[in-house]
């Protein structure tokens, strides 16, 4: 779906825009307001490229968790999520290390050896710790996702399952507020839950094609969604923020999604857009911390206008992009797949049977235990490894299945912004 991944790579340049054009300083002094005040108004609403890849995920989600065991749906995230993002965290660390930048930058600098063992379980949110790029919030809100669907991935997908999941978590999301529980409400997600519902049912239509049941479940995320914006646009610039663009932004996705669910961008083709698709989540990890590096010396060497900048920015992170698709997640995951396979046949496969002795007090023969210990081999049991769709974009580029982008975007809570990005 050379379409889905053009909307992948469409909300990704609209979260790096997001970023570098509001809440923090170019020079150290001044936002980027003061540079391009007519420009910020419209790239504010960059932030939704949140909400568009919660929604690529579902749909993505439910297309590769289709017919696989609940060790495979384990082992095809760890694979995709893992090895770039260590990278990821490895490449920060050293640009925001050797090049600094002071001034406001909504990011935290400090961090301990336990803080950056921490970020590499992908787990910092839950405890407590920095992020070491505050883009990796929504990794979290990933990770719950992925749990609350492996509970239907385990007793095996269909269409009645995925449909019962999107109901209750819709109505357990709802709910979240009356009941007021913390933990409850980090489980729901309440704030993203339709984006991932709608994406799942969009998929259903796909596969199964449209049906009342479905085109409601689309229409109440929608309703929902278009509710949870008002609390999720309480953005402070400077100026006040309209709620109208949001919703009519958000509304055009799921429109657009729509016409991919449905069939009507089958005949776009393009290799390049999966290309594309398949650079989105290192763009992602890597486009924050290290644009402000590149913006703020490039703006203190040169004085070049910072709308340039901006834009060479956004077009020189697809760089270190590509370079982390092509060094590390094309070689790396493939291996970590297959070391965690191994590990799940191992985990199904029985145990031998104790040796037996001879007598009280006696050990087995050597004839006793050649007949008595099993030869376990490590890859009985095993399922014959099948395509890994959610390796989408990854493994389209060399001609195999798709890849399902873990769709993930934005940045922490802004200080002074009242909103999570």
């Amino acid at each position: 779906m050379a379409a889905l991944d053009g909307l992948r790579l469409v909300a990704a340049l609209a979260v790096a825009l997001y970023h570098y054009t509001a809440f923090w300083t170019v020079d150290a002094v001044h936002t980027p307001a003061y540079f391009l005040p007519h420009a910020t108004r419209v790239t504010i609403y960059g932030f939704l490229g949140v909400e568009t890849f919660f929604m690529i995920s579902g749909f993505a989600i439910c297309l590769s968790a289709w017919g696989r065991s609940l060790g495979d749906f384990f082992v095809s995230r760890a694979a995709r999520l893992y090895p770039a993002y260590w990278a990821a965290i490895l490449i920060t660390l050293t640009v925001t290390t050797l090049l600094p930048i002071g001034g406001y930058v909504p990011v935290y600098s400090h961090f301990s050896l336990a803080d950056i063992g921490v970020n590499l379980t992908m787990l910092q949110e839950p405890l407590g710790v920095h992020p070491v790029d505050n883009v990796y919030w929504t990794l979290w809100t990933e990770l719950r996702f992925y749990l609350l669907f492996a509970l239907v991935v385990g007793r095996g997908l269909t269409y009645r399952r995925a449909v019962l999941f999107c109901v209750v978590w819709m109505t357990a999301a709802v709910v979240a507020p009356v009941i007021d529980n913390p933990v409850f409400t980090m489980i729901t997600a309440r704030h993203y839950a339709p984006y991932f519902i709608a994406g799942i049912a969009m998929y259903l239509m796909h596969r199964f094609g449209p049906t009342p049941l479905l085109w409601g479940i689309v229409g109440f995320s929608w309703l929902i969604g278009l509710y949870s914006l008002g609390e999720r646009v309480t953005l402070n610039p400077g100026w006040k923020v309209p709620l109208w663009p949001a919703v009519l932004i958000m509304t055009a996705v799921y429109a657009l999604l729509l016409l991919i669910a449905l069939g009507y961008t089958d005949r776009i083709t393009w290799r390049w857009l999966t290309v594309a698709g398949a650079l989105t989540y290192p763009y992602y990890l890597l486009h924050q911390r290290i644009g402000y590096v590149i913006i703020r010396h490039a703006y203190e060497a040169t004085h070049l206008p910072v709308g340039l900048l901006v834009a060479a920015t956004m077009a020189l992170m697809l760089i270190p992009a590509w370079l982390v698709y092509r060094l590390v997640e094309r070689p790396f995951a493939p291996r970590l797949r297959a070391a965690l396979t191994r590990g799940i046949a191992a985990a199904r496969t029985p145990e031998p049977e104790q040796e037996r002795t001879t007598g009280p007090g006696q050990e087995a023969t050597a004839t006793d235990r050649a007949q008595d210990t099993r030869t376990i081999n490590p890859t009985r049991g095993r399922r014959a490894a099948e395509p890994d769709l959610a390796d989408w974009a990854a493994a389209r580029s060399d001609g195999d299945p798709p890849d399902a982008d873990p769709s993930l975007v934005d940045a922490r809570t802004w200080q002074g912004a009242g909103i999570r990005p």
